[in-house]
């Protein structure tokens, strides 16, 4: 038998395990799953000394590395890289060691000219949203792109592909692919503002989940509301200095683990950082991550950080800690063990960079929520909450601009609402009071995310849980009167309509939404400045919007959906 044997063997001992127990309980260590996923271009013409050759030696590169490693990927072509012969005598090689090959959906002029359509773009392969991805084209245009695709595929490798990827695909096209010819997995890049033109913002914030049949974007809250196939989100951004790369609504920077990035995937401190929070630290259910790089970077640039992280990706296959997975494969095994979008969690207690910062993202079907540590003071940075019955604008229409812009529903948004003077969020306001380090807890069978902040003295604690449903935050011992807070950049867009002592009502992309509190009493303070914050506490950024305060010690939010 081949060590490739054993190895599998031991990456399907966890589900053996945990069948009977439960995938995620509290008992069980939650799986580390990596997908090894490189996408490939066949012209770049945004810098004439990227060839078409220098394209495909960068993907016979990653191809030399992976399999001397023995590690299995996946590779999703464009078509004019799927119509090329040494592309398809490469991916026949590398579908023999057991990769995965599958569709990268950014639309190129071969694509369209093969569906009999007339070509708008400016070059054989256009980044503008309304030419290169499937948003540009009519439903009925997404469809027979498809329906081309999918015939020279087989045509090519015999066999349908199962996963699919792109920076983003519309629900139509996604449903399509899935129900006509059963693709079970696919990936969309993470969140992002402005990036290429690109905005997509607010979502299920790592990891996989099901979309809205009417908004790829949008996490569904019910199975018949939704596609069944998940979404994986890729490029594993930084949990702690990614969000805020633009601050305001500017174009973000990049701070993840593409190898090409010096300042993240390229830089052997922050990978070896990456992993050790990735495998080591108290994630709720399991956590995920993409690596790999489209070949438009080129090997040159991206061999340093692709090598440093297939090495350590050896290491720690090895050592038991992470699954390598092709995308088809995960797809199938969260299909089932979930049959709507789960909920999980991204602890990162280390702050690489020394400023003592500490972060948790927690997702589910009806929200998302980032809680920020900086030193001894705490905010809610982020919540977002998700509803399937907001349908995309572009659903039914093709996007006439060079960009596309996907957004989900903000209750605290602690970039756009920022400035680089007022940072946005709903503040922990509690005087006289110095946190020490949270402790994080999987709870209700890995349901439920638990955090127990303390003081230093160790008189009085915080408990904060997070379920699908709600958030609740508990005051207990020695701590005297205390309040959240929502601050923002007095020049910030907000979305809220009303605000009573027990509701908040919140109205965006033509949808009315909000939270209702059972525990607790919203206080409005707008205009600025007619109700301070309590004395003694954080020097809030900006402007005071709202303020909650406890009952009987508790604040609980209502977030809960269909």
């Amino acid at each position: 038998m081949t060590k490739r044997f054993f190895r599998a063997l031991a990456a399907l001992l966890p589900f053996l395990f945990t069948a009977c127990a439960g995938l995620h309980d509290e008992a069980s260590r939650s799986p580390r799953i990596v997908n090894i996923i490189n996408f490939i271009r066949y012209t770049e013409p945004r810098k004439e000394a990227i060839t078409e050759q220098v394209l495909f030696e960068t993907v016979r590169s990653q191809a030399e590395d992976l399999g001397a490693k023995d590690l299995i990927g996946t590779y999703l072509l464009q078509y004019d890289a799927l119509i090329y012969p040494p592309y398809q005598a490469l991916m026949k090689e590398e579908m023999a060691r057991g990769c995965e090959i599958g569709a990268w959906w950014e639309i190129t002029r071969p694509h369209v000219e093969a569906a009999g359509y007339d070509w708008r773009g400016r070059f054989p392969w256009d980044w503008h949203a309304h030419v290169g991805f499937s948003v540009g084209y009519t439903p009925e245009e997404r469809e027979r792109l498809v329906d081309v695709y999918m015939e020279k595929f087989k045509e090519i490798f015999g066999i349908y592909p199962k996963s699919v990827g792109s920076w983003f695909i519309d629900a139509g096209t996604l449903a399509y692919l899935h129900d006509k010819y059963g693709v079970e997995a696919s990936c969309n890049c993470r969140d992002q503002i402005g990036t290429d033109g690109y905005t997509i913002w607010g979502g299920y914030w790592n990891g996989a989940y099901y979309p809205s049949r009417l908004n790829a974007y949008m996490p569904a809250q019910t199975e018949e509301g939704g596609i069944d196939m998940p979404i994986f989100r890729m490029l594993g951004s930084d949990p702690i200095y990614q969000y805020e790369a633009g601050l305001g609504g500017a174009v973000q920077s990049v701070i993840t683990l593409e190898p090409v990035y010096k300042g993240g995937g390229g830089n052997p401190e922050w990978i070896d950082w990456f992993f050790r929070m990735f495998t080591d630290e108290p994630h709720l259910g399991y956590n995920y991550v993409q690596v790999g790089q489209e070949n438009s970077f080129t090997w040159d640039a991206m061999a340093k950080g692709f090598v440093l992280q297939t090495e350590r990706l050896v290491q720690l296959r090895d050592e038991g800690k992470v699954r390598i997975e092709t995308l088809c494969e995960t797809g199938r095994s969260f299909k089932e063990h979930y049959r709507v979008t789960p909920p999980t969690s991204v602890v990162t207690t280390e702050d690489y960079l020394g400023g003592g910062r500490k972060t948790l993202w927690f997702n589910c079907r009806n929200y998302r929520t980032n809680l920020l540590w900086e030193g001894s003071s705490l905010k809610f940075r982020d919540l977002h909450v998700f509803d399937e019955s907001l349908e995309s604008k572009y659903l039914s229409h093709p996007d006439t601009l060079p960009t596309y812009h996907y957004e989900t529903l903000p209750l605290v948004d602690g970039c756009l609402w920022s400035s680089a003077d007022n940072m946005a969020g709903l503040y922990f306001v509690v005087p006289e009071f110095e946190g020490g380090d949270p402790v994080f807890t999987a709870k209700d069978g890995g349901k439920c995310q638990q955090v127990v902040w303390s003081s230093a003295d160790g008189k009085g604690r915080f408990i904060i849980k997070l379920t699908e449903d709600a958030v609740v935050i508990s005051a207990k011992g020695k701590i005297g009167p205390w309040c959240l807070e929502l601050s923002a950049d007095p020049g910030a867009q907000l979305p809220f309509t009303d605000i009573t002592s027990k509701t908040l009502s919140a109205h965006y992309q033509g949808l009315d939404y909000g939270m209702t509190l059972s525990k607790g009493t919203i206080k409005d303070l707008r205009p600025q400045g007619t109700d301070p914050v309590l004395s003694g506490g954080p020097v809030l950024g900006g402007a005071p919007i709202f303020r909650i305060t406890p009952t009987a010690g508790q604040i609980s939010l209502l977030l809960g959906g269909k």
